[in-house]
């Protein structure tokens, strides 16, 4: 089966698959970058599409960002192997350790973990956005040679109070989603 563009999502309680038009293609990951990576795989076998986009939920670093957000960029924030790579690089390992969308503006750091604490190191990276997905994502996207794009709805401010933030506002991006998405199938 072929399709235009595949939307990966971590949670059904993000994008619920009843609200897309007919004819596109859902998948529903799971949380962190393993579940994430296993997902895209599978569906890019399966339906072999012409372009992914993530739409998902994120944590701010920057305090001036609200609502859906288009990234641009998504490093990893997690891969901390000091001696043997800086932060953010996988060791011995030639593959990017970030990768560009289609269009955006704003910087994703994505981790296998919820940030709920200050981390200097996001703000010397320039990170905008905190997630638990899009790098794997993307780079099986680059693997496959697919373009990508990532929309990414403003639910915490990555502190301690996050995880009761985001439960509380997982699922109000989804008429952004839906606005998006209506765009980018007209374009």
């Amino acid at each position: 089966m072929r399709a235009q563009l595949l939307i990966i999502t971590a949670l059904e309680s993000e994008l619920d698959k009843n609200t897309l038009p007919t004819g596109v293609e859902i998948v529903y990951s799971g949380v962190g970058k393993i579940n994430a990576t296993a997902a895209s795989i599978q569906a890019i076998h399966q339906f072999q599409p012409q372009r992914i986009v993530n739409f998902g939920t994120v944590g701010k670093i920057n305090p001036a960002l609200h609502g859906l957000l288009e990234i641009s960029k998504v490093i990893q924030r997690d891969m901390m192997t000091a001696p043997l790579a800086p932060r953010g690089q996988t060791p011995f390992c030639p593959k990017p350790s970030e990768y560009l969308s289609l269009s955006g503006e704003h910087i994703c750091g994505t981790g296998d973990s919820f940030v709920t604490a200050h981390d200097p190191w996001l703000i010397a990276q320039g990170i905008d956005v905190v997630d638990m997905e899009l790098f794997a994502i993307a780079r099986i996207a680059h693997q496959f040679n697919l373009p990508w794009q990532s929309f990414k709805y403003v639910t915490d401010d990555a502190n301690s109070d996050s995880g009761k933030e985001w439960q509380q506002r997982v699922n109000h991006g989804q008429e952004l989603y839906l606005e998006k998405l209506t765009e980018l199938l007209s374009a």
